[in-house]
C-alpha cells in the first residue's frame, strides 16, 4: 500500500455513483474545505471511470489549495457489492462492466496514497451516523434514494457488512415479483419501483400513454434534461400526474422501511439521497405514514424516521470518516 506523508493531515471522501463522482477534502469529518464534481460516464468503460475518480480527487485537492502529499488517505464509496477487505467492487448493477474490479489497487496506482473502499450507501450511513447523529443511535438503517436505491446498516454502533461483505443491498429487496425489471436482473426490486430512474421511467411511460404533465412544457416531450428538482416544481404547480407517481414511490419507500423495521428493529431510519433532498416535503409524510401502516404492531414504537440533512454530502462525509479511521 502507498504510504501517506508524515505531514499528511487531510482526508478525501469520494462518492462514486452511476451518474456523478463527488470528491471532498476534509480537515475533520465535519469540515469540508474543497469539493469537486465530475460526471461518471460509465459507458466509457471501467478504466476511464477510475481515471475520472482520480481526476476528481485531484480537482478537489486543488480546490482546497493543497497537494496530494498532504492527504493521508482517500475513502471511496462505490456502488454495488463491495469487498471492503480487498477494496474490490464485486458487482455494480448500474455500471456496465463493473465485475470484480480492483478499485483500491487501481486508484492507489493513480494517486500514490492509501485508498479505502466500501459500498457507497454503507459509508453514507456511516457519515450520517457519525457527523449528523453524533454516533448516538446504536442501531440505524440508512436508505439512500438516487439513481438507484442503496442502504447501510449500523448494528451495535458498527457498520454491518455481513458474511460476504455485501449486506445492506436494500435496493434489491424484492417488493413486487411481477414488477418492472431491475438492473440486477430480478423483477420488482425496491430500486426498480422507487428510485429516481424508476420515477423517471414511469413518468415517460405515462406521457407515451397520453398523460398530461407540466414537465413537457418545461422540458420538451423527450424530458432529456429531467431532474428531481423539476418534479418538485411540477407538483407545486399542481401537476397531479407527477404527484401521483412521486406519491407511489414514497409508498414503496414506506413499505421497504416497514420490512426493515420488522426485521432489524433499528432506533432510527434515515432516508437520504438526491431524490429525498429535492422532494422531502412531498415524500416524507407519505413515507412515515405508509411505514407505520405496514409495520407489525409494536415494532414501530419510538422508532424515528428522519430525512438526512447531509443531502448529497452524506457519501463524501462517510468516505472521510472511513479514511480517517483507517489511517489513524
Amino acid at each position: 500500500m502507498p504510504e501517506a506523508s508524515s505531514k499528511a493531515e487531510y482526508i478525501v471522501g469520494v462518492d462514486l455513483g452511476g451518474t456523478k463522482i463527488l470528491a471532498g477534502v476534509f480537515k475533520t469529518p465535519q469540515e469540508c474545505i474543497g469539493i469537486a464534481k465530475l460526471s461518471t460516464k460509465p459507458q466509457r468503460g471501467v478504466e476511464a471511470v477510475i481515471e475520472r475518480v482520480a481526476r476528481c480527487v485531484q480537482d478537489a485537492v486543488d480546490e482546497a489549495d493543497l497537494s496530494l502529499k498532504q492527504v493521508a488517505g482517500v475513502g471511496v464509496g462505490a456502488p454495488g457489492a463491495v469487498n471492503s477487505d480487498s477494496g474490490s467492487v464485486i458487482f455494480a448493477p448500474n455500471m456496465e462492466g463493473w465485475k470484480d474490479v480492483p478499485l483500491k489497487k487501481q486508484l492507489e496506482k493513480h494517486l500514490g496514497i492509501p485508498v479505502f473502499v466500501e459500498n457507497d450507501c454503507n459509508i453514507a450511513a456511516l457519515g450520517v451516523h457519525v457527523t449528523e447523529l453524533k454516533s448516538k443511535p446504536r442501531n440505524l438503517v440508512g436508505i439512500f434514494v438516487g439513481t438507484g436505491i442503496g442502504g447501510g446498516i449500523i448494528i451495535n454502533g458498527d457498520l454491518y457488512s455481513g458474511f460476504n461483505h455485501t449486506a445492506g443491498e436494500i435496493g434489491h429487496m424484492v417488493l413486487d415479483v411481477s414488477g418492472p425489471k431491475c438492473g440486477c436482473g430480478n423483477k420488482g426490486c425496491f430500486e426498480a419501483l422507487a428510485s429516481r430512474t424508476a420515477i423517471f421511467q414511469q413518468i415517460k411511460a405515462g406521457i407515451k400513454d397520453g398523460e398530461q404533465t407540466i414537465l413537457t412544457e418545461m422540458l420538451g416531450n423527450d424530458l432529456a434534461d429531467l431532474r428531481s428538482g423539476d418534479l418538485r416544481k411540477a407538483i407545486r404547480r399542481g401537476d397531479k400526474f407527477v404527484e401521483k407517481i412521486v406519491e407511489g414511490a414514497a409508498e414503496y419507500i414506506g413499505i421497504g422501511i416497514a420490512n426493515l423495521v420488522n426485521i432489524l428493529g433499528p432506533e432510527v431510519v434515515v432516508v437520504g439521497g438526491g431524490v429525498i433532498e429535492a422532494l422531502e416535503d412531498e415524500m416524507m409524510s407519505v413515507i412515515v405514514e405508509t411505514a407505520q401502516d405496514y409495520a407489525m404492531p409494536g415494532t414501530m414504537k419510538d422508532v424515528e424516521i428522519i430525512a438526512s440533512k447531509l443531502g448529497d454530502s452524506a457519501g463524501i462525509t462517510g468516505g472521510a470518516v472511513l479514511a480517517r479511521r483507517a489511517t489513524k
